[in-house]
C-alpha cells in the first residue's frame, strides 16, 4: 500500500478565513513552506502528501489562478479535488449554508470557498469541523495575499521595513488583506486612492493594533506623495466582479490613480517593481507600457499562488 508523506505542520485542522487570526510567525511559518514547495516544483519532485485527501471547491465567482492553483496543487500531491459551482450545488438556496457545511465535512478533507460573502466562509468553518481556505470574498483574499508577500520576498531578501503602495480602489478585498499581512509582518503599506474609495475604518482599526506591535506604517491618501519610496506598486481592476454597473462611475474616480510610467517614476526609486492580482485590463488600472516592463513581476506573483495554496493546504490538511 503507499503511504503519503508525513509533513509536520502545527496548524493541522485550522482554518484560513484572513489573516488576522494568524500571528506573524505562523504567517512566516507558513511562507517557508510555500517555498520549499517552489523549490521542490522547480526540481522536478513528484510527492504523494495528499494521498487519500479529497478537497471540496466552492466557487460561486468565476476563476483562473485560484481554481488551477487548488487543483493541480492538490492533484499533484496525490488528492482528490472536487470542483463545485453554484450550479452544482444548494448552497444557501435550497439548503441553508450551514446544512451544506455539516455534509461536506462528513465527506471532505477540507473546503475552498470563492464567492460573495465573508459570512458564509465564516459558516462553513464553524459547521464542517474541517478545515476550510478562503479563496476570496467581498471582504478577504488571503491566500493572494501571501503569494503576494512571496513575490515581495523573492525580489528583495527581506520583507520587513519594505514598502508598497495600492493604487486603486482602497476598499476592496485584495486592499484589505494587503493591509492585514503587512501590518502583521512589519511591512509599510500605502494605499493611494481617491477619498471616496478610502479603506472602511473597520479594517483600520483591526490593522492598527498589528502594525503597531511590528513597526509598521500604514498612510491613506489621495495625494501621490503616498508613493514615495515605495518597493513596490500594486494594483488591481477598477470594477470588481458584482459591481459591473458601477463601471463609469469608477472610471471616472479611478482615472488619476492609473499605475503609469510617471507614477512609477514618483516613487524615486528605479528599484520599484509592480505587482498586480490579475485579470488586468491594461490601459486602465495599469499603462500596457508598465505591465509588459521588466519591473512587472506579475507572472511570478502568479505562479506564486500555486505554491502558497499548496502550502497553505499542507500546513492545514
Amino acid at each position: 500500500m503507499i503511504q503519503p508523506e508525513k509533513f509536520d505542520s502545527p496548524f493541522k485542522g485550522r482554518s484560513l478565513l484572513t489573516w488576522v487570526d494568524y500571528t506573524p510567525e505562523e504567517i512566516l511559518q507558513i511562507l517557508d513552506y510555500a517555498f520549499l514547495v517552489k523549490k521542490q516544483s522547480h526540481a522536478g519532485e513528484i510527492h504523494q502528501r495528499f494521498l487519500g485527501k479529497t478537497i471540496a471547491l466552492i466557487f460561486e465567482k468565476r476563476s483562473t489562478r485560484t481554481r488551477s492553483s487548488f487543483e493541480t496543487a492538490f492533484g499533484e500531491e496525490g488528492g482528490h479535488p472536487v470542483f463545485m459551482s453554484t450550479q452544482d450545488i444548494q448552497l444557501g438556496g435550497k439548503e441553508s449554508v450551514e446544512d451544506t457545511a455539516r455534509v461536506l465535512g462528513r465527506m471532505f478533507s477540507a473546503i475552498e470557498f470563492r464567492g460573495f460573502k465573508q459570512e458564509h466562509v465564516k459558516k462553513l468553518a464553524e459547521y464542517s469541523n474541517i478545515p476550510v481556505i478562503n479563496g476570496l470574498t467581498d471582504e478577504y483574499h488571503p491566500t493572494q495575499a501571501l503569494a503576494d508577500v512571496m513575490t515581495l520576498k523573492e525580489n528583495f531578501g527581506t520583507l520587513k521595513g519594505l514598502k508598497w503602495a495600492f493604487c486603486g480602489d482602497g476598499r476592496n478585498n485584495v486592499a484589505r488583506s494587503l493591509m492585514v499581512i503587512s501590518a502583521k509582518l512589519g511591512i509599510d503599506f500605502a494605499i493611494y486612492s481617491p477619498k471616496e474609495l478610502f479603506p472602511p475604518k473597520d479594517i483600520q482599526e483591526i490593522c492598527k493594533p498589528f502594525s503597531e506591535k511590528s513597526g509598521a506604517k500604514i498612510t491613506i491618501s489621495d495625494e501621490i506623495s503616498v508613493v514615495k519610496n515605495a518597493d513596490c506598486l500594486y494594483t488591481d481592476v477598477w470594477v470588481s466582479m458584482g459591481e459591473e454597473s458601477l463601471k463609469d462611475e469608477r472610471t471616472r474616480l479611478l482615472s488619476p490613480y492609473q499605475v503609469n510610467k510617471e507614477l512609477m517614476a514618483a516613487t524615486g526609486k528605479d528599484s520599484t517593481i509592480f505587482m498586480h492580482c490579475l485579470p488586468a485590463v491594461k490601459g486602465q488600472e495599469v499603462t500596457e507600457d508598465v505591465f509588459e516592463s521588466s519591473a512587472s513581476k506579475v507572472w511570478d506573483e502568479a505562479e506564486n499562488r500555486k505554491h502558497t495554496i499548496k502550502a497553505i493546504m499542507l500546513a492545514l490538511i
